[in-house]
């Protein structure tokens, strides 16, 4: 397995957790499709810079970003990953949030480089009442 991939992540987090818009666009594919919030996808990296700049600003402060469990499968220039991250902080209403997803993204190596061009995260989902679980913990 490359070590540039966990290295992409761990970069990635880094860029969250500081709110460094720029500096996380840099690992996303211009023509990046995703999704977490309605609509069902976002396609493109301007609308994925205007979904993360809004995120951003819910936050005071910092936002602590966990990242576990990361598994890269390799093929060429194209890769798999899976992960669990978690993603808490304060609200700008002053609630305290925090709660593991599942991710999974697609990369493909580009001029020597991997960046992002599909990423999924989920959250699990309570069948009985359709409601997301929202208190699991790895």
């Amino acid at each position: 397995m490359t070590t540039e991939i966990p290295a992409l992540y761990e970069n990635q987090f880094d860029a969250i957790r500081t709110k460094d818009l720029d500096r996380l666009m840099s690992f996303y594919s211009p023509d990046i499709v995703y999704d977490v919030v309605p609509p069902l996808r976002f396609v493109g990296s301007h609308a994925l810079r205007e979904r993360f700049a809004h995120w951003f600003a819910g936050f005071r402060g910092t936002i602590g970003m966990d990242l576990r469990d990361l598994h890269v499968t390799t093929s060429g220039d194209l890769a798999v990953v899976h992960f669990l991250s978690r993603s808490r902080g304060t609200l700008t209403n002053g609630r305290e949030v925090g709660s593991w997803v599942r991710g999974t993204s697609c990369c493909q190596r580009t001029r020597g480089r991997w960046l992002v061009t599909h990423e999924h995260i989920s959250l699990p989902v309570d069948p009985a009442t359709g409601r997301p679980a929202t208190d699991l913990t790895p």
